[in-house]
């Protein structure tokens, strides 16, 4: 398919990002099934959690000229999410590019693939996760293939231009918006009785009774007595 350039999406609402900051990750999988990339893309470099923004890039064979491109426009809280069309031995992002996307603001990259110069990239501290790191890179090969703001696929999981991009040393989630609106004020609050729910433990409380789950087991397992 020849290149396609989609409009640049809106920007997150500044409250659901703040929500979206201060929530556990994995809390969010407690309420749902989808959205959440496989376990193969992992944080390659950085430290920092990532909440922004998804801006999609999808790359053919061995030509990043659509990155190089796309990153130039990149705007304060981006997270890049790069497609490769499931080449895993081509380095999409090094560091020029991550210098590019950090001093441009991105709160992080995702690459469905590899990337390169890990200790190159880990002083511009920008957050990079992918299925791991080569020495083989991609080139500016000019060809008419690929996307910036399309649909894309990464960690197996449906991405579109503006979707919410969380990540952290767990994994990688994505979803649209609305759906993490949905759900975040719900794993706030869970994240609230999570301290007292330990403490509870700490004082010797079994955890399936605090949680219902021996309950009930034994309203399906009644005693015979």
């Amino acid at each position: 398919m020849p290149f396609t350039a989609g409009p640049t999406p809106a920007p997150l609402d500044a409250e659901l990002v703040a929500k979206l900051s201060r929530v556990s990750f994995p809390t969010i999988g407690h309420y749902l099934e989808e959205g959440f990339a496989d376990f193969g893309i992992r944080r390659i470099v950085g430290t920092t959690r990532v909440v922004g923004r998804a801006i999609t890039v999808r790359i053919t064979g061995q030509d990043s000229t659509a990155l190089h491109h796309a990153a130039g426009w990149c705007e304060p809280g981006d997270v890049f999410v790069i497609d490769t069309g499931g080449d895993t031995r081509h380095a999409p992002v090094g560091e020029v590019l991550a210098a590019t996307l950090a001093i441009r603001g991105a709160a992080g990259v995702i690459v469905d693939g590899v990337v390169t110069d890990l200790d190159e990239v880990e002083p511009f501290g920008l957050p990079v996760y992918a299925r791991g790191s080569s020495v083989l890179t991609t080139k500016l090969l000019s060809l008419d293939a690929g996307g910036v703001n399309v649909p894309v696929t990464c960690g197996g999981v449906a991405v579109n231009p503006g979707d919410v991009v969380l990540a952290d040393r767990n994994g990688v989630f994505f979803a649209a918006p609305a759906v993490a609106a949905a759900i975040v004020d719900t794993a706030l609050a869970d994240d609230a009785e999570e301290p007292e729910l330990v403490q509870e433990l700490r004082d010797g409380a079994r955890l399936g009774d605090l949680t219902g789950a021996s309950a009930a087991l034994a309203a399906l397992a009644p005693s015979s007595n």
